[in-house]
């Protein structure tokens, strides 16, 4: 049974709207806003004024901005400017009172909220030596560690005395700044990129600060910087609703799946016609076919799989029905249901670039059928060692983990295909309906029995395919 699925990248349309807005291109200009050309002398008038009342200390001036650094066009109104002109430098010291303590494990960078700050008693508990930034509302924390990781945050707006990590560059912006405007511009992928391209070090790459404070950025005339935070606002607002909704959809699109599928394995969807050959007469010819190619020699005899006792049967179907295990099913060919190869046996030392033998893996079993993602091959000549894991276009691949039992066609797509280590092929016999099997094996009553024979604890997985009823 196929279902339609919203393919909806909500992280690709706001990196989206953050570059429009970075751009000039979210909101009109007003031409009656003040050009942020008179904004920043402005700013060095308050930067002047903080020096003099000794609020904060002087600093080395910022080289001046060449052309070849300025990486796209801005309105006219907008100035190119360094981060670090238009933020206050940083003040660290040891805190002498209880805190909330903000480090980087505390911030939610799928939500880019403050998540699990910690409670400190300076009495009773041992401070870290990173704790040394004081905290106001609204300032902006931006981990030097893996910028990669967007571990980025607004400090929550409430009375407590909040301490950061020295692992942040806290962002303190002039007061003729916006501070939304500097966070939604910092979670943007042109700082991101930027800053990741700087990083140092191999076990916990990281950037210093400088280079933070010698980034460029786009800046707009107050108002506009305003009106961009409120937009991206609104439409964040917007985006997230609508991922509500999807994962809603999503959840009934898998309840109604799996609803009629249960109705028609227990062959309540459709009606029975009395004039339909029963499902014992397909079962003899199935048997008979495979007795003559074995009296041909053309297959060789298996052991029998054990006869289905009463027990195993999960509910009632009708009269004309009848349960019968899943190997006894296959195609009359060799390897109709074969393992993927041991490990050993498919290593990436086996993997080419180029696209000979498509390896199926556990990620490509979706829920609703082949997911075309994680591409990988092996050579023609390597499949000559695997043979019996090769795979065809029409065949069913089941996954033996994550989660065991589920179930897809191999589309027609490429010219070959192998199993990875964690899938079986299943070859159904042409007498045989291969979208009823392959609805049978996705529902309840198959995957039910798959999880009841699961083996393992970090990784469970089934090794019985072929019997389940």
């Amino acid at each position: 049974m196929k279902t339609n699925s919203l393919d909806f990248d909500a992280q690709a349309l706001r990196e989206k709207i953050l570059d429009l807005a970075m751009r000039g291109k979210l909101v009109p200009q007003d031409p009656n806003d003040e050009p942020a050309s008179v904004l920043l002398e402005k700013i060095k008038a308050e930067k002047a004024e903080l020096i003099k009342e000794k609020k904060i200390k002087k600093t080395k001036p910022l080289p001046p901005i060449t052309d070849d650094e300025k990486p796209f066009d801005i309105p006219d109104s907008w100035e190119w400017v360094r981060l670090g002109d238009v933020i206050k430098p940083e003040v660290h010291k040891k805190p002498t009172k209880n805190f909330t303590y903000i480090d980087i494990a505390s911030v939610d960078n799928k939500k880019n909220q403050i998540a699990n700050p910690n409670k400190i008693n300076i009495a009773k508990d041992k401070i870290a030596s990173r704790a040394r930034q004081e905290l106001d509302s609204n300032d902006i924390l931006f981990s030097v560690v893996r910028p990669y990781l967007k571990n980025i945050a607004l400090v929550p707006d409430n009375d407590e005395y909040k301490v950061g990590s020295t692992g942040f560059y806290v962002l303190k912006p002039f007061k003729l700044i916006s501070r939304k405007y500097i966070f939604y511009l910092v979670l943007s992928e042109y700082v991101i990129s930027k800053m990741t391209q700087k990083m140092k070090g191999d076990n916990s790459p990281s950037i210093r600060k400088g280079d933070l404070q010698g980034l460029i950025i786009p800046l707009p005339p107050l108002s506009e910087q305003s009106r961009i935070a409120a937009k991206i606002a609104q439409l964040f607002a917007l985006l997230r609703k609508v991922e509500t909704s999807t994962r809603q959809y999503a959840k009934l699109q898998t309840l109604l799946k799996s609803k009629v599928l249960d109705l028609a394995m227990r062959g309540k969807l459709v009606k029975q016609d009395p004039n339909d050959e029963p499902a014992s007469v397909l079962l003899e010819k199935i048997k008979a076919e495979k007795q003559e190619l074995i009296k041909e020699k053309k297959i060789k005899k298996t052991k029998p799989l054990p006869p289905i006792t009463d027990d195993e049967k999960p509910f009632a179907i009708p009269d004309s029905w009848e349960w019968i295990r899943l190997g006894d099913l296959v195609a009359p060919v060799e390897y109709a249901m074969a393992d993927g190869p041991f490990g050993s046996n498919l290593k990436k030392a086996d993997y080419t670039d180029q696209p000979e033998v498509r390896i199926v893996q556990l990620s490509n079993i979706g829920e609703n059928g082949w997911k075309d993602d994680n591409v990988k091959y092996t050579t023609f000549e390597h499949l000559k060692l695997i043979q019996r894991s090769e795979v065809f276009p029409g065949n069913i691949v089941i996954a033996k983990m994550m989660p065991a039992g589920r179930a897809i066609l191999i589309p027609n797509k490429d010219k070959k295909y192998v199993l990875s280590s964690d899938a079986v092929k299943f070859i159904p016999n042409d007498l045989l309906n291969k979208q009823f099997l392959l609805d049978a094996i996705n529902s309840n009553a198959y995957r039910n029995q798959v999880n009841q024979k699961l083996q393992g604890t970090t990784r469970p997985r089934t090794e019985t395919v072929k019997s389940f009823v």
